[in-house]
């Protein structure tokens, strides 16, 4: 498919930027780090609302934590595209003395410096979302009619690291809803993951594994009494650096590379006694058409095979379940499909230099609309991952805009993609 110019000269002209500016800049402004995404959440529904999408719902998925949908209805048929992606945000510790003094002090401000708007939750992913919103707009003020629907789904719960949260439980509501009946299905999906508008069609899986080490403390007098828990967990680290050089040392996936072990954390001992207890905390890389199961079936292997004594005991945790109960399934989504090519199309007809086919270097919702419900599904928005959840956390304001045209000039072509294509990438998918 061939992006005529005038169709994108058409949209920067009808783009009210500063309207667009001052909705990101309301975004970044609604603090939602996770467990506290309500009040950004009830911001985007009043947003949807404003552009006439219709079943405008905010529905809790944990007690006073709500997802948002919504429906924009096109003039005549076309496919269903639900643009999604995560209401919350990591911490802002740290934000305020890292800029004490200066514009960006405030993590929530949403200063303009250097060309950028600067904030917790700007790349990751507020960027994002109100791309989609004012891409949407973006169209209506065009006077460009939409054929298909829009299905606007934004879920909470996707970030860890805060307590008791941050294992998906927005998204596997919005999952439930779907197959309940209760949303809409969709036939593909952008999640609004940081991109710098090229497309992630593949993304990595992970599994983050806790080894707890237990042997016996005794003084440091007579050793011959303990089990020296560090001694075996030296040996246990051994044999998990020589699992990840073996699995370095497969062919790598075209789009996400090899994968490996990240051996994170190691603690344990006491003062002047035989180490008792230690615990070693990793993460392992999976590539797409690898399986968790295999996976952790390989690496609980290659740890007791390690040479210790054999009173030394070990207990495997996996504490960070998402679309399965091991960890994140790795997933991919084929880049000829008609519908990522004028995805990327529309965004080099934008932006040139971007729109290329990448891998994701980290783990995100895709696999639970791809594996759970085979909608076929990539990453694309404004932002860099490399400064997302640091105290640089910032998004290019050009790009943002770039974004909002690239996304209209796609929802304004998607009506072209026939009903036959949309069902192969569906079976592509399962």
């Amino acid at each position: 498919m061939t992006i005529a110019p005038a169709l994108i000269e058409r949209l920067r002209g009808a783009l009210d930027a500063q309207r667009a500016l001052a909705l990101f800049r309301r975004a970044i402004a609604a603090p939602s780090v996770t467990g506290a995404e309500a009040a950004f959440a009830g911001l985007l529904a009043d947003e949807l609302t404003a552009i006439g999408a219709e079943q405008v719902t905010l529905t809790d998925f944990a007690p006073g934590r709500p997802n948002v949908r919504g429906i924009l209805r096109g003039a005549t048929a076309g496919p269903r595209v639900l643009l999604t992606g995560h209401t919350d945000t990591v911490h802002v510790r740290g934000w305020a003395e890292r800029w004490r003094g200066a514009e960006r002090e405030n993590p929530f401000g949403g200063a303009l410096v250097d060309g950028a708007i600067w904030g917790r939750g700007s790349g990751d992913l507020k960027a994002g979302i109100c791309t989609t919103i004012s891409a949407a707009r973006l169209l209506r003020d065009a006077r460009i009619p939409l054929a298909g629907e829009i299905l606007f789904a934004f879920v909470g719960d996707e970030e860890s690291g805060e307590p008791g949260s941050g294992v998906s439980a927005g998204m596997k509501a919005l999952v439930a809803d779907i197959r309940g009946g209760a949303a809409p299905w969709p036939d593909i999906a952008i999640y609004v993951e940081p991109t710098q508008l090229n497309i992630y069609a593949a993304q990595m899986g992970f599994l983050i594994c806790d080894i707890t080490v237990t042997g016996r403390s005794a003084y440091f007098g007579v050793p011959e009494l303990g089990v020296d828990a560090l001694k075996a967990s030296h040996s246990f680290l051994s044999a998990l650096f020589a699992h990840s050089a073996a699995l370095e040392a497969r062919s790598p996936h075209p789009l996400v590379g090899r994968p490996f072990v990240l051996v994170t954390a190691l603690s344990g001992g006491g003062y002047i006694a035989v180490p008792g207890e230690c615990r070693i905390s990793l993460i392992l890389k999976l590539t797409p058409g690898e399986s968790l199961d295999e996976a952790v079936r390989g690496l609980e292997q290659a740890v007791r095979g390690a040479p210790v004594d054999p009173a030394i005991a070990i207990a495997f945790d996996y504490p960070a379940g998402r679309d399965h109960r091991f960890g994140g399934t790795p997933t991919e989504t084929s880049p000829s499909l008609p519908f990522v090519r004028l995805l990327a199309e529309c965004i080099q007809a934008v932006r040139p230099d971007r729109g290329k086919i990448e891998g994701a270097p980290y783990w995100s919702e895709a696999p639970f609309l791809i594996g759970q419900l085979g909608v076929p599904t990539v990453y694309c928005a404004p932002g860099d991952i490399r400064n997302c959840h640091t105290l640089e956390e910032h998004v290019e304001l050009q790009e943002y805009f770039d974004g909002i045209v690239a996304f209209a000039a796609f929802l304004a072509r998607i009506g072209e993609l026939e009903r036959s294509e949309i069902q192969l990438a569906r079976r592509a998918a399962t």
